[in-house]
């Protein structure tokens, strides 16, 4: 049996999931109602991302627990979602033969403190080498490895627009 790809994994996952009663445990404080959105949802929000603007997975789900009337919307899968967004990018680029400027510009998306995905394909480096080539200054970490977007907050795009 073959392994499914990320893009065959994002297409399989249509339903939205709720839990009405998560009760909060270990570290996670999160509690009440919570959603899982269907992986392609990800998608279509992180695809409307224009060059210069950005992300963050907490504005993700501070949009989807709205959307769906939800106290909150699951950070853990938020994050596997999202890489396998990127990984679907990159199958396109690969499998397809899409130009960068085709694909959804996952990029653009970065951790919820504005910090660079180093699950995304090529790593951090990639992901820095992609924002630099659209403007963003990058930070440093005290190792000289590239870390965050400089001023990130100024430059949330509104997923409501």
């Amino acid at each position: 049996m073959s392994r499914k790809t990320a893009r065959e994994m994002i297409e399989s996952k249509t339903e939205v999931y709720f839990d009405e009663n998560v009760e909060p445990r270990g570290n996670w404080k999160l509690h009440g109602k919570m959603v899982i959105p269907p992986a392609p949802e990800y998608e279509d929000v992180m695809k409307k991302v224009p060059e210069g603007k950005l992300l963050t997975q907490d504005v993700i789900r501070n949009y989807f627990a709205k959307k769906y009337n939800a106290d909150f919307c699951c950070p853990l899968v938020t994050g596997i979602f999202v890489n396998l967004v990127a990984k679907a990018a990159e199958e396109d680029i690969v499998n397809q033969g899409k130009k960068i400027d085709e694909v959804t510009p996952y990029w653009r998306t970065l951790k919820t403190d504005g910090e660079l995905n180093p699950k995304y394909p090529g790593g951090i480096e990639a992901q820095a080498a992609k924002l630099k080539a659209e403007g963003h200054e990058i930070e440093l970490s005290r190792t000289g490895k590239p870390k965050s977007v400089k001023d990130f907050d100024k430059k949330i795009h509104n997923i409501l627009a």
